[in-house]
């Protein structure tokens, strides 16, 4: 009898193991999941682009169906490889895409992410105890510092850059006045550190481990705006091609709500946003990405969509800097704007 039943119970298993093999088989034969594609360049490696990080990481995009691949390019390099079509998708800045569009080259705004510059100038501190530095002063006294000295910026024309020539304007100097060299992080901080530069403008998590470990001091902030009279303006700002959108529809749709849930990651789920931080920056301290976290959290707006308001302030900010002239400013910003994809 113990015979038959162990029989029995071999036949059992081999009819499970059968169903299960058939299950298996027929998974394998199914079609896998459409993937769609696309291409996003990110013009540096800092927290103002924390919502790329938190959507690529925890894998905001792909739940959705779509790949994508992250391109380094530095500076505005960036988004001229969307306008040269080598990339779908790029994360700059209000300036940059109005300076653009002011020069025929037609890109729109689809997501704005951080809704201020995003950029603080730093200068040493010894410089800044030297010329007796009132951090309450005002910004045009507080600019007054940058006279001839050397400070590093993100790339030429980059929203440092243009921050930098336009607190150096406020000053009263003119561009030339102040030396922007273009330089990446951690390139920018061994300089800093070295006393190679006199300061540098720049976002988190730089800024704040500078001040943190006492060898920086603030010179424009801006996590309060500065400078004031051209906030807010788009930082962090997702542009695609004008005639993109209307042809990858669903690529576009999937793109931004992976940004928009990633940025209210930042607004709401702290812990998650330090993760992705810490897996990107941690070299840098728990105390300095905490801060870094707070400074971008400050700058992360409910709803991330990109206002007439926020591109009439980047084009003010290139006129100041000098990289177009009043006559070259847009007239109307609503056709570089598509909030549509927003929800």
């Amino acid at each position: 009898m113990g015979g038959t039943m162990a029989k029995a119970n071999n036949h059992g298993v081999r009819a499970m193991l059968g169903i299960a093999l058939g299950v298996l088989a027929a998974l394998a034969s199914m079609p896998a999941r459409a993937q769609e594609h696309a291409n996003l360049a990110i013009p540096g490696r800092n927290m103002l682009f924390l919502s790329q990080y938190i959507a690529d990481d925890e894998h905001l995009w792909q739940k959705q169906g779509l790949d994508v691949k992250i391109l380094y390019i530095v500076g505005i390099g960036s988004m001229n490889a969307v306008i040269s079509g080598s990339a779908d998708f790029s994360m700059s800045s209000g300036p940059s895409i109005t300076r653009a569009n002011a020069r025929g080259q037609k890109l729109v705004a689809l997501l704005t992410a951080i809704n201020q510059s995003g950029q603080s100038i730093v200068v040493r501190k010894e410089i800044a105890d030297q010329a007796h530095f009132d951090p309450k002063a005002p910004l045009s006294v507080r600019g007054k510092i940058l006279k001839g000295r050397t400070f590093a910026v993100g790339g030429a024309g980059a929203i440092p850059d243009i921050v930098l020539k336009v607190v150096a304007k406020d000053a009263g100097f003119a561009p030339n006045d102040v030396v922007a060299a273009a330089m990446q992080p951690p390139e920018f901080m061994a300089a800093f550190a070295a006393k190679k530069i006199d300061g540098f403008s720049n976002s988190p998590p730089f800024v704040e481990q500078t001040l943190l470990d006492g060898t920086g001091v603030l010179v424009s902030d801006s996590r309060i705006g500065e400078p004031k009279e051209y906030s807010p303006v788009s930082a962090a700002l997702l542009l695609a091609r004008a005639d993109y959108c209307p042809a990858h529809k669903d690529v576009c749709t999937k793109m931004v709500h992976g940004l928009f849930e990633a940025t209210q990651i930042i607004r709401n789920d702290p812990k998650t946003a330090l993760k992705a931080m810490k897996a990107h920056f941690g070299t840098y301290s728990d105390k300095v990405l905490e801060a870094a976290y707070q400074t971008v959290k400050a700058m992360t707006d409910a709803k991330p969509i990109t206002t007439i308001q926020d591109l009439a302030n980047s084009d003010n900010m290139n006129e100041a800097a000098g990289f177009i002239k009043a006559s070259e400013k847009l007239t109307d910003y609503k056709p570089l704007i598509d909030n549509e994809y927003v929800k």
